[in-house]
């Protein structure tokens, strides 16, 4: 079924009783070319473009839950590709690219809102900072403005410009940055991969990985022994887990992300906002509500809540930000699982295990990297090898030294 104003129009008028399923619910078969472990964004963007790049269908989608029942409906829903290093920077603005016309290419209305991404700086270093990453961008093609105080003043003038601890002097502007709805965009590849052969498991958690002399053999799951000439993990926070039943050890942790959203309120912040002096965002969500996080909560953690320092700490950088945050309610708050890797960058990449591959480590730019991450995931796979764009996001840079440390911050996942 194509979606379009002519089916919705043909819809209303005959009671909405010719929609269909947008995917389908089939038993899973006892092998297949290749499987994929995880049902969110990661995963399925993976399964539809092995079939519509690589024309290899006989795939399978495991997700222990429902589609979407993970991290893939717990983000924020922020797009961008305004980052520094050549090792995520190609990458990135290949995955806004595949933003631009996904929902064409998906056909469904995936909510891309390219409302701007607004970085503010609060000293002369972070200015610096700032005009550094712009050039950085514009130099691999990728729009970049930096703004004084008086550009962001008329962008955004119900900001705290003048707070004694944090004043704002400038920001560096993403305007092809955004939102996207998060489980529309699951929903739109889900939908997409079943239209191109791919099946869907759900309520199919992955208990083993079999491997035979070196090469991996399919998966134990509760609903029985699946086998494949190749399994690919997109788990996000439970790579660890999965990683180990195959014997593994990751460089990587997993620690609790929290995110927030108010009450709803008249139109205000019309783009993406960034705390320059901590790690805050918000935008505004078209039902009203302020959608906004912060950092991670420092300890390991596989639980989907988190701890109330973090709470204070968000809510005390929401009110150095924006001050009228102090008349709003919070409605509610949630908890997703971050596979925070040693330099903060991704891995996507071959395992030593042959025929098992690995994506994982997106500390807090999954949902960003979405479609490039299916892209470039589903190109490993394929041809059991890297493309440029991920050719940087080994697994063994970790040994080799070779990382992609976004932020400087070392070999530390939780200062990333």
């Amino acid at each position: 079924m194509t979606y379009s104003f002519l089916r919705l129009a043909a819809e209303a008028l005959r009671g909405q009783t010719g929609w269909t399923p947008a995917w389908r619910d089939p038993e899973p078969k006892a092998e297949y070319d290749a499987l994929v472990v995880g049902g969110g964004g990661h995963g399925l963007a993976t399964a539809y473009y092995l079939a519509r790049e690589h024309g290899i269908t006989n795939v399978a989608v495991l997700e222990k839950g429902w589609i979407g029942s993970g991290n893939a409906g717990r983000n924020t829903t922020i797009i961008r590709s305004n980052y520094l290093l050549p090792g995520n920077e190609a990458f990135y603005e290949h995955s806004m690219k595949l933003w631009e016309g996904l929902e064409q290419d998906l056909n469904y209305n995936a909510m891309v809102s390219q409302r701007g991404v607004l970085n503010l700086v609060n000293s002369d270093a972070a200015r610096d900072a700032a005009a550094r990453r712009g050039n950085a961008m514009r130099l691999h093609g990728v729009d970049a403005e930096l703004l004084d105080a008086d550009g962001v003043r008329a962008m955004v003038p119900y900001l705290d410009f003048d707070n004694a601890r944090f004043p704002i002097k400038g920001g560096l502007l993403q305007r092809r940055g955004g939102t996207a709805r998060h489980d529309a965009v699951v929903w739109g590849f889900a939908r997409a991969a079943d239209r191109r052969g791919v099946d869907i498991v759900q309520n199919c958690e992955v208990t083993g990985i079999r491997v035979s002399n070196g090469r991996v053999m399919g998966v134990e799951t509760t609903r029985g022994f699946i086998g494949a000439g190749k399994v690919g993990l997109a788990v996000a926070g439970n790579s660890s887990r999965l990683a180990g039943m195959a014997g593994m050890r990751l460089p990587i942790e997993s620690h609790v992300l929290q995110a927030f959203v108010s009450e709803a309120i008249k139109p205000l912040i019309d783009c993406v906002i960034t705390f320059g002096a901590g790690h805050f965002y918000i935008s505004q969500s078209d039902k009203g509500g302020l959608v906004f996080g912060g950092d991670i909560d420092g300890y390991n953690s596989y639980a989907q809540r988190g701890g109330l320092p973090l709470v204070e700490d968000v809510m005390e950088a929401f009110m150095a930000l924006l001050p009228l945050a102090g008349r709003l309610r919070v409605l509610r708050s949630w908890g997703g699982i971050m596979d925070m890797s040693m330099d903060g960058s991704p891995i996507i990449d071959r395992s030593p295990i042959e025929g098992l591959y690995l994506n994982t480590g997106w500390c807090y730019g999954g949902f960003k990297a979405t479609p490039a991450s299916g892209w470039c995931f589903a190109w490993t796979m394929a041809k059991d090898e890297a493309h440029p764009l991920n050719a940087a996001m080994r697994l063994d840079r970790f040994a080799s030294g070779a990382l992609i440390d976004e932020k400087g911050a070392g070999p530390y996942p939780n200062k990333h």
